[in-house]
C-alpha cells in the first residue's frame, strides 16, 4: 500500500478524496484529545482505500476538511469502515450534521464472529492478521506539533491494517450467513440521533435526585444551562458544575445567589458572580416536568416480582449458552431488559423474538418460560432437555 506523506494542505486532500471516491471502501480512523474541551478536540485523521492511504492534519492552517467530510457523508456509493468508531462518528456528526454512510464497524462484526461484546483493535489485528501492533504512541499528545515520525507510523497503521482486517472479516461474514445478522446493530451505530446533543435532553443522562415533576423540571433547566455554558466556553461539562452538584441544586434549590457561596461543589465566588446569576435564572424559569416526559419507573418494567427475576436469571444462563454453542457475543442476541421483559409476560415488540434471533435464542427462551424446557447437566456440560 502506498502511504503519503502527511497532508497539509486542501488542493492534495482533494485529490486524495477524489481517488478514493472510486474505491468499494476506505478505513477510517482519528485521533483526537477531549480532556480539556466540550467537543473532541480533531488532531488527525487517517484515511486508506484503493491501495493508498494517508493521513490529514486538521491543524494544518489553511486546511478545509470539506472534501474529506464529503467523501465520508455523501459519497453514498463507498463504504466506510471503522473499529469501535463511536467517538470518530461523533466528531464527524459534529462537523457536518450527518454520520458516515454505509457504515461498517469491525468491533461490531467480531460480536457475530464469537470474539466477544467489545474486542480490541489490537487483539483482532493480532488474531485475523498475526501481527503485533506497537502501542508506544496510543497515550501520546495528539495536539502538539510537530507529530513524529513514530507518532504518523502508529496512526496510518490503524487504517491499513483494518483495509487488509475488513476483507477477511467480510469474506467470514458471507460464509457464515451472519452478514444479517449485524444491520440493526450497524443501524443503531450510524443513526445521526445518537449523537445528536440537544441540551434540552442533556437531564436524561445524569442520575434522578427524585421523581417530583418539581425537582426533575428543575434538573432539566440546570442540565441545558451546563451545556450552553460548556459548549460556550468549551470546556467539559464538568467543569462548569458536576453532575451531583446540579442534582443537589435541582433538590434544594438556593432561595437566592448568596446562598450559592453555600453549595457544596461551588466556590464562593458564584454568590456574585455573572455565571451564578445565569444559574439562578435557568432555576427561576424551570417548570415542572410535563407528565410526558416524566421517565419510566423501574417498576414499570414488566412486572418483575421475585419469581420474575429468577426467570429472567435463568434466561441470562440460556443466553450464555446459546452464545457459546453459537459462537456469538450475547449482547448481539439479546439485551438484559428484553430478558426481563420476557420474564413478565411481554411478547410483542422485541428483536429477540423475531428474525434469526428466534431462531438462535427466541424459542428456546419462550420455551424456559413456559416450562417446555429445562436446564441438565451431562457428563459435566450444562445442556437443555424437553420438559
Amino acid at each position: 500500500m502506498h502511504i503519503h506523506p502527511l497532508i497539509t494542505d486542501t488542493a492534495t486532500l482533494a485529490a486524495l478524496c477524489n481517488r478514493l471516491a472510486q474505491a468499494d471502501f476506505v478505513t477510517v480512523d482519528t485521533e483526537f484529545m477531549r480532556e480539556n474541551t466540550f467537543y473532541p478536540d480533531l488532531c488527525l485523521v487517517q484515511i486508506a482505500g484503493g491501495g493508498e492511504a494517508a493521513a490529514i492534519d486538521p491543524k494544518a492552517p489553511g486546511i478545509d476538511l470539506k472534501p474529506l467530510l464529503d467523501l465520508l457523508v455523501e459519497e453514498y456509493q463507498v463504504l466506510k469502515v471503522f473499529h469501535a468508531g463511536g467517538q470518530d462518528l461523533e466528531i464527524v456528526y459534529n462537523l457536518t450534521g450527518k454520520t458516515p454512510f454505509p457504515l461498517f464497524d469491525t468491533q461490531i462484526a467480531a460480536m457475530a464472529l464469537g470474539q466477544g461484546e467489545q474486542v480490541s483493535y489490537t487483539n483482532l489485528v493480532q488474531s485475523y492478521l498475526g501481527v503485533a501492533i506497537d502501542k508506544g504512541a496510543r497515550f501520546t499528545d495528539w495536539a502538539r506539533r510537530p507529530l513524529s515520525t513514530n507518532q504518523l507510523d502508529y496512526a496510518i497503521g490503524d487504517v491499513t491494517h483494518l483495509a487488509t482486517l475488513f476483507p477477511k472479516m467480510l469474506d467470514k461474514l458471507r460464509r457464515t450467513g451472519r452478514g444479517v445478522w449485524l444491520d440493526e446493530e450497524m443501524a443503531r451505530a450510524g443513526d445521526p440521533a445518537t449523537y445528536a446533543q440537544a441540551p434540552g435532553d442533556a437531564w436524561q443522562r445524569l442520575r434522578l435526585p427524585n421523581r417530583k415533576p418539581e425537582v426533575l423540571g428543575r434538573l432539566k433547566a440546570l442540565a441545558a444551562w451546563r451545556e450552553h455554558e460548556a459548549r460556550g466556553k468549551d470546556v467539559p461539562r464538568g467543569r462548569i458544575v458536576k453532575d451531583e452538584t446540579l442534582g443537589d441544586l435541582a433538590g434544594s434549590p438556593p432561595r437566592s445567589q448568596a446562598d450559592l457561596g453555600k453549595v457544596r461543589g461551588l466556590s464562593a465566588a458564584w454568590a456574585s458572580n455573572d455565571i451564578g446569576r445565569r444559574l439562578m435564572a435557568a432555576l427561576e424559569n424551570a417548570q415542572p416536568l410535563p407528565v410526558d416526559e416524566m421517565p419510566a419507573r423501574e417498576a414499570a418494567r414488566p412486572g418483575l416480582t421475585n419469581e420474575g427475576a429468577l426467570i429472567a436469571d435463568l434466561l441470562k444462563l440460556l443466553l450464555k449458552v446459546r452464545a457459546k454453542e453459537s459462537n456469538v457475543a450475547p449482547k448481539l442476541i439479546a439485551r438484559g431488559e428484553e430478558l426481563e421483559a420476557i420474564a413478565g409476560g411481554v411478547r410483542d415488540g422485541l428483536a429477540v423474538l423475531s428474525g434469526w434471533r428466534l431462531d438462535v435464542f427466541g424459542k428456546d427462551a419462550l420455551a424456559l418460560v413456559e416450562g417446555r424446557l429445562g436446564f441438565a447437566v451431562k457428563d459435566g456440560r450444562m445442556v437443555m432437555s424437553a420438559l
